[in-house]
């Protein structure tokens, strides 16, 4: 069973970039396709981004593409992603999550693993 703990969200002003990281413990990381979600006040969790376990295959939210870049280092056994040009509503709790591979892996409901979320505020 494989521990996540996520790092590096904060305030930022529009326009600006955070770069968040997910350690991963305990498990077999380079097994696992991972993913990035976040949760704003009053609204369910969704989608950002997700890699496969080898890192050659990204998929992004409609909402974050061309601004997100999601990358993982198997060696570190670590996840990231970069998050440029961040918009007020870029503000949410962010969390990463890890499976197996199965489906698209773009719903909460496929990773089984998840870190306690990284608070990330966009100021206008």
């Amino acid at each position: 069973q494989v521990q996540l703990v996520e790092s590096g969200g904060g305030l930022v002003q529009a326009g600006g970039s955070l770069r968040l990281s997910c350690a991963a413990s305990g498990g077999f990381f380079r097994s696992y396709n991972m993913g990035w979600f976040r949760q704003a006040p009053g609204k369910e969790r969704e989608f950002v981004a997700t890699i496969n376990w080898s890192g050659t295959s990204t998929n992004y939210a409609d909402s974050v593409k061309g601004r997100f870049t999601v990358s993982r280092d198997n060696a570190k056994n670590t996840l990231y992603l970069q998050m440029n040009s961040l918009k007020p509503e870029d503000t949410a709790d962010y969390y990463c999550a890890a499976d197996l591979p199965r489906g698209s892996m773009t719903s909460p409901t496929q990773y089984r693993y998840w870190g306690q979320g990284t608070q990330v505020t966009v100021s206008s």
